[in-house]
């Protein structure tokens, strides 16, 4: 009896272990959030938070805590229809606005991240260029 309960939980850890190397070696892995690091996904272009605008850094920021956020439209749902980003079910993406100081509407400078949660992003973007073109912020 023991030794088949030691092999249970053998099977068990196993599973678990071959789970989780699945995980990280698929497409699936894309929606998969260590919760102390985002995801570098490649193909990107790398960004540091730090060498964002000032608002982008402000931006970011607001993200994470779930708001304030200047515009009405911020937090929507991204479509990604320029496909630039990696493909995604719908809802994945959200975009939020980068304060540009002198446009008169939103500008064309965004961030968008994508995740299961809005606040907890599994990666997030930064656009000057109104979507044409998207680094990816390294926090």
């Amino acid at each position: 009896m023991l030794k088949a309960a030691a092999a249970k939980v053998y099977q068990t850890g196993l599973a678990l272990m071959l789970g989780a190397a699945f995980a990280l070696t698929s497409p699936a892995a894309l929606a998969f959030k260590a919760p102390e690091a985002q995801l570098t996904v490649p193909g990107f272009e790398a960004i540091a938070l730090d060498d964002l605008p000032r608002d982008g850094r402000t931006t970011y920021g607001r993200i994470l805590k779930g708001g304030p956020f200047s515009s009405d439209k911020d937090g929507s749902v991204f479509g990604n229809r320029e496909r630039i980003l990696p493909r995604q079910s719908r809802g994945y993406y959200r975009e939020y606005t980068v304060r540009t100081p002198v446009a008169r509407n939103r500008g064309a400078r965004r961030i968008v991240c994508g995740g299961r949660e809005p606040q907890l992003p599994d990666a997030c973007f930064y656009t000057g260029d109104h979507y044409n073109s998207f680094q990816q912020i390294v926090p």
